[in-house]
């Protein structure tokens, strides 16, 4: 009987949200609300997530000059053309102080074609999650609350974690 009851207790634990295999990723006790979250286009236009409301949102910090951020970003470009995630909206935000010019070179370097640039220019919104380095990508649900966080750099195609990514789209 003791048995069943810690079986019982590690299945729905690794069901409710543990993601096996990937080391990174924190998911979060109790989700959170932030007011609303902004940062800028290439084009330097505002970008409100409430218009996402309803997608499930990765916003990724990089920087050109951070080696991790360069070694993940093609699998998170491959992410943004997975044909079962396309209620996924991803957005790369540069907190780097680079240029345009600069971080389009580090996308065509890379062969980024799926993905868009964004910066975080005054910082203001790394800020307001409290980041503590980079690369770190923000989990955000449908309804807008973070549920979760990657802390470090991961293979976006690992198979474990698009399934378990699957589950909230």
């Amino acid at each position: 009987m003791r048995f069943i009851i810690i079986f019982i207790f590690f299945f729905s634990n690794a069901i409710a949200g543990e993601v096996p295999n990937l080391k990174n990723i924190v998911i979060n006790e109790k989700l959170k609300r932030y007011d609303d979250l902004t940062f800028l286009d290439a084009d330097n236009n505002q970008i409100s997530l409430k218009n996402y409301k309803g997608n499930l949102i990765l916003l990724n910090f990089w920087a050109t000059w951070c080696s991790p951020c360069k070694e993940e970003m093609p699998s998170l470009n491959n992410l943004q053309k997975k044909k079962d995630l396309n209620n996924l909206k991803i957005f790369p935000i540069n907190i780097g102080k680079d240029n345009l010019e600069k971080s389009l070179n580090f996308f065509e370097n890379l062969n980024i074609r799926d993905l868009k640039i964004y910066f975080d220019s005054p910082m203001s919104l790394a800020k307001k999650l409290q980041l503590r380095g980079i690369p770190t990508s923000i989990l955000i649900n449908k309804d807008g609350f973070e549920f979760a966080r990657i802390i470090g750099s991961i293979d976006f195609e690992n198979e474990n974690f698009i399934k378990w990514l699957s589950g909230y789209n």
